[in-house]
């Protein structure tokens, strides 16, 4: 078990935005972290090496991480455009704003569970939603004049997801759109209850938690995060510590040199952090809260730990 610095960050993309909590009227090099859980001395760096270590040797082995691979849990998008993209801006638009108007009825029959299946013949068998609720999920409020896609109906089809299995065939609602061939699709397993983890949220370790996951590349060598830093610091630093059982990932912060006052206010900034080796089936945590790194989709919100 070793930690070392990510061996490629990446910058991606930046939204500035007002973040609660980051400690107006701090200085720079400030990088105390709010929450419930057990103190680590010192805040130094080697602290958040110290708490890595710790996450890592609370999850490998536990009934927490037996729990989380043996369940159904989405690490990818669960929808998914029709197939050769959107045709249009407005089109594009409508989806990315979730500006969706229902044409005709949906079904109102249908199998209430289905099967999710993995390579080498892994299989679980979970809830469906049902086509009404899966619809409801994929529309945002409309303003009137915006532009809209119109569904027409729904069929249950299937599709691929990256889960913390691996790739994985699932059930899911297949919606036609008026004016396309092929249609939009929306996972229609209900995801497995997240386990507890093993080990409480930490306090007083340099930086702040990861905000969610963004991608897992396909050969799994390297993921995208979304991490937070304040506007006064020269940006986040992501450091990682593999073990044969998961993958810790540490968010820090650069400070600035001359310190100085920071605001509240924060940006999120997308961090890709290459791996040794594959992901695979290993868990990705996050060394502040003790945690899964959560995926959010982008037609929904992240999971929520209690």
């Amino acid at each position: 078990m070793r930690i070392r610095p990510s061996r490629s960050v990446g910058l991606l993309a930046a939204a500035a935005l007002a973040v609660a909590g980051l400690g107006a009227g701090s200085g720079c090099g400030s990088t105390q972290v709010a929450g419930d859980g057990p103190q680590v001395a010192g805040g130094s760096p080697e602290a958040l090496a110290q708490r890595a270590r710790q996450v890592a040797a609370a999850w490998d082995g536990s009934t927490a991480a037996a729990a989380w691979r043996s369940g159904y849990h989405p690490m990818g998008e669960v929808v998914q455009p029709p197939r050769g993209g959107l045709l249009s801006q407005a089109d594009k638009q409508a989806y990315r704003q979730r500006s969706l108007v229902l044409g005709d009825e949906l079904p109102t029959t249908g199998p209430h569970d289905g099967r999710v299946t993995w390579a080498r013949g892994k299989s679980l068998t979970r809830p469906l939603t049902r086509p009404e609720e899966a619809y409801q999920a994929l529309v945002g409020a409309r303003a009137e004049g915006k532009p809209y896609l119109t569904v027409t109906g729904a069929k249950l089809g299937e599709m691929s997801v990256v889960t913390s299995r691996g790739p994985a065939m699932v059930p899911a609602w297949l919606f036609s759109l008026e004016g396309y061939d092929s249609p939009l699709k929306q996972a229609a397993v209900v995801p497995s209850e997240l386990p507890r983890s093993p080990i409480e949220r930490a306090r007083g370790i340099p930086g702040y938690p990861l905000r969610h996951l963004v991608r897992i590349a396909a050969d799994g060598l390297s993921v995208t995060v979304v991490a937070l830093r304040r506007v006064c610091d020269h940006g986040p630093a992501v450091e990682v510590l593999e073990t044969p059982g998961s993958v810790v990932l540490s968010a820090s912060v650069k400070p600035r040199k001359d310190g100085g006052t920071c605001t509240k206010q924060g940006k999120l900034q997308e961090v890709t952090v290459k791996l040794d080796r594959s992901l695979g089936d290993r868990i990705l945590l996050d060394a502040h809260t003790g945690r899964p790194v959560p995926y959010k989709p982008s037609l929904g919100p992240s999971p929520s730990w209690s």
